[in-house]
C-alpha cells in the first residue's frame, strides 16, 4: 500500500512538473486592436482594426509563453470609408504592398502567476521594431457559454509612426501613437 501511495505521489508530481503549454486561438469577434494619435492638437483620434487572428501559448508552470498576432490592414475602421482608404494608401499603411501588421513575441514576462508584459517584434509596413506590450489586465477562466477555457487581456504600447515609414504630416498629426489591444482567446 505504501509503495502505491508513493508511486501515485511521484507520478502526480511528475505530471505537474511537466504540464504542457496551453494554446489559445484569438477570438476575432472579441479582439479589438486600436490606435490613437493627436490630430493637429485639436483632439485625440481613436481608430481600430476589425480583423485580427493569431495564437497565444501559455505555460503556467514554467511561466513562459508566446504571442503571434496578425492584423488585416484593410480592416482599418475610422468610421468613414474615404478615410479608411486614405489610411490604407501608400502614405500610411500601404495595404496593397503590406497587407498585415504582425506582432511576434520574444518573451512573456510574469509577475507571480500572471503575465504582465510581452516583449516582441512589431512589423508595420515592412519595418520591424522591438515593442513591449504592457498588460493592464489578464484573466483566465472557463467560458460558461462555450464550455472551453478562455483568456483575455488588455495591452498597451507607445510607438512613433515615423519609425515605421508612416511619418506623413508630422508634427501636425502626432508622431506618437498609442496602441491598445483588447484580446480574448479560446483554448484549442
Amino acid at each position: 500500500m505504501k509503495k502505491t501511495v508513493i508511486a501515485l505521489a511521484l507520478s502526480t508530481a511528475a505530471m505537474t512538473a511537466f504540464a504542457a503549454p496551453e494554446t489559445y486561438s484569438i477570438d476575432p469577434t472579441h479582439t479589438a486592436p486600436r490606435f490613437e494619435y493627436t490630430h493637429m492638437g485639436y483632439s485625440t483620434q481613436v481608430h481600430r482594426f476589425d480583423n485580427t487572428s493569431g495564437k497565444v501559448v501559455i505555460d503556467r508552470e514554467t511561466k513562459t509563453g508566446s504571442v503571434d498576432v496578425s492584423i488585416d490592414v484593410k480592416s482599418v475602421n475610422t468610421g468613414f470609408a474615404v478615410f479608411n482608404g486614405h489610411l490604407q494608401g501608400e502614405d500610411f499603411f500601404d495595404a496593397a504592398q503590406f497587407p498585415a501588421i504582425t506582432f511576434k513575441s520574444t518573451q512573456v514576462k510574469f509577475e507571480g502567476d500572471t503575465p504582465k508584459a510581452v516583449d516582441g517584434i512589431l512589423t508595420i509596413k515592412g519595418v520591424s521594431k522591438p515593442v513591449t506590450l504592457a498588460l493592464t489586465s489578464f484573466h483566465a477562466a472557463p467560458n460558461g457559454m462555450l464550455k472551453k477555457d478562455e483568456i483575455g487581456a488588455n495591452a498597451v504600447a507607445k510607438i512613433k509612426r515615423s519609425e515605421f515609414n508612416m511619418g506623413k504630416y508630422v508634427p501636425y498629426v502626432s508622431d506618437d501613437v498609442t496602441l491598445s489591444i483588447s484580446v480574448e482567446a479560446i483554448k484549442d
